[in-house]
């Protein structure tokens, strides 16, 4: 088999288990808040292991991990919101709002790259607001709460996604992770007191169903294919690799009707919702390619360490 084309079956597989993100946050009766504070825990433990990890601490210059601990309090944020909104509603509904990320992305990433202002990017955040509208009217009414804080959740993440992006280059990605996740970890462990009873202790200790359920969404959906993903980036092109991970919600919802049985909870209009929100999401890349033009060699390696949020 042809190096790019393993590289392509390599990336949809870990895009597959990405979407199994949304999946594992529903069956884990955690509430959000420790079930992300043993995520982030896991994975920070596991990479610590790794002599590479330490070296690259040890050569990286203290202003660049600062940004990169800056930058984790954002993915901390990311992760409680999307965990919270699927708690709040389901996991095709928490699927569905990180879709909106990069339309987000389209008014974000010229403020923070210092870049000019793209018209046709304001086009698609047009086009994506009668997807949402009917993704709201899809849903019972006690889910709309799931979406508002799915929709916060989708802002977090181009917010750090645009920020990962420019100091992607300064740091390895295995470090980079490190510092953000184990930064995410200290900061909802001092965030805990202050949020509401319902939430839950940072420190609750899981049951055997739910511990046995995080080390799969640890390793199984975060450190497996965040590993592979930096092997077949080798042979793919940024723009490549984005046009399959915008399959993620796709593949999260179908696994959550195929697992959970949810589409007895939610109507025609939230799967139109979904394709018109998706189509959108898949017209930016290619406004992109079109902006730089196709001659010019795309930045790789880009987008894995902010892809294993999800």
């Amino acid at each position: 088999m042809q190096p790019v084309n393993q590289a392509r079956l390599q990336i949809h597989f870990c895009v597959l288990l990405w979407g199994f993100t949304a999946i594992l946050g529903k069956l884990i009766t955690l509430p959000a808040l420790p079930l992300v504070w043993w995520r982030m825990l896991l994975v920070v433990a596991a990479l610590l292991l790794m002599p590479k990890v330490w070296r690259g601490l040890r050569a990286m210059p203290t202003r660049l991990i600062l940004a990169y601990a800056g930058i984790g309090v954002l993915v901390s944020l990311h992760w409680l919101t999307f965990y919270a909104a699927i708690k709040l509603s389901n996991a095709s509904v928490g699927a569905t709002c990180i879709a909106l990320g990069p339309v987000f992305l389209a008014f974000i990433e010229p403020w923070i790259a210092k870049r000019k202002f793209d018209p046709r990017e304001l086009m698609i955040g047009v086009a994506v607001v009668p997807g949402v509208m009917m993704v709201v009217g899809g849903v019972p009414h006690d889910m709309r709460l799931g979406i508002a804080v799915g929709v916060l959740s989708a802002l977090f993440v181009a917010l750090f996604g645009s920020l990962n992006k420019r100091l992607v280059e300064h740091g390895d990605p295995l470090t980079v992770t490190c510092i953000e996740l184990g930064t995410g970890t200290i900061f909802l462990t001092a965030l805990a007191p202050l949020l509401p009873p319902h939430t839950g202790p940072a420190f609750m200790l899981p049951n055997l169903h739910d511990a046995l359920l995080l080390l799969a969404l640890s390793f199984g959906c975060t450190l497996l294919p965040f590993t592979l993903a930096l092997v077949a980036l080798r042979h793919m092109s940024a723009f490549g690799t984005q046009m399959v991970t915008n399959l993620e919600p796709v593949y999260a919802i179908v696994l959550a009707i195929l697992l959970l049985g949810e589409q007895h909870q939610l109507d025609r209009w939230f799967y139109v919702g979904v394709v018109v929100i998706l189509a959108a999401v898949f017209v930016h890349p290619l406004l992109n390619r079109q902006q730089h033009g196709t001659k010019q060699p795309e930045l790789l390696g880009t987008s894995e360490s902010h892809r294993m949020v999800d």
